[in-house]
């Protein structure tokens, strides 16, 4: 199973590489987020293989369980997950490099089923947040309007979003692939799947292959706006 996911991201990565080197993408940081589908998706050995095939610099994780906890033992680099309040599963985030400092979960409006947070990633020069947020379409526009006040520029917001339409966060842009990540009931294709910026600048978004969950995973390359960076400096 692992050796047919590689034969088919390959193929996509060869496709891309000539359009990642002429858009200078080797100066940006290549993040990925792919929710896992906890028990009966994704297992360690296809967020390994996947690790392998794309070569992230981030890899951030919906529904990871504990099995998700020794990728930095047999990979190497630097892990954090942050399960939910009374669930086996949490956001978890995988990174080639280290924190800035450890990664926090941070409490987010939550629906009556399931209580919800961020897990907020700092590596100094700009802060992620990894989220998974409720399917109500109110409810999950609260929850990212509190997530971008937690945030300063340059500044990311990834993972399942559960959104359909716009996210109408002011200050942020949705510079995701437009392709969709997800198919309700196996049938209604959905792009749920989402990063929105502040402050970064996206040189390139898409779409990943992948047979081991219900959603495929995306890729974006972000590099902080020099006018940011400057004004945060000063």
């Amino acid at each position: 199973m692992r050796r047919h996911f590689l034969r088919l991201i390959d193929g996509h990565r060869r496709k891309n590489a000539l359009h990642r080197m002429t858009e200078g993408e080797q100066d940006c940081t290549r993040i990925i987020s792919w929710n896992l589908l906890r028990r009966t998706g994704a297992t360690v050995h296809d967020v390994i293989a996947l690790i392998e095939a794309e070569k992230p610099d981030i890899l951030l994780m919906q529904e990871a369980t504990a099995e998700i906890d020794v990728l930095p033992d047999l990979v190497g680099g630097f892990y954090a997950r942050a399960p939910l309040p009374g669930r086996i599963h949490g956001p978890a985030c995988w990174s080639l490099t280290p924190f800035a400092r450890a990664p926090r979960a941070c409490t987010i409006p939550s629906g009556a089923m399931v209580k919800r947070h961020a897990q907020i990633i700092d590596y100094g020069a700009f802060s992620l947040a990894n989220v998974h947020l409720s399917h109500g379409q109110v409810l999950n526009r609260r929850q990212l309007r509190r997530i971008a006040a937690l945030l300063h520029a340059p500044c990311a917001i990834l993972g399942d979003f559960n959104l359909v339409g716009p996210t109408m966060v002011p200050g942020f842009r949705d510079v995701g692939p437009k392709a969709p990540t997800h198919r309700m009931v196996d049938m209604v294709p959905l792009r749920i799947d989402r990063c929105l910026v502040e402050g970064m600048t996206c040189l390139n978004a898409r779409v990943l292959p992948v047979f081991a969950s219900d959603h495929r995973p995306i890729s974006v390359s972000l590099r902080p706006d020099i006018r940011v960076l400057a004004a945060v400096a000063s």
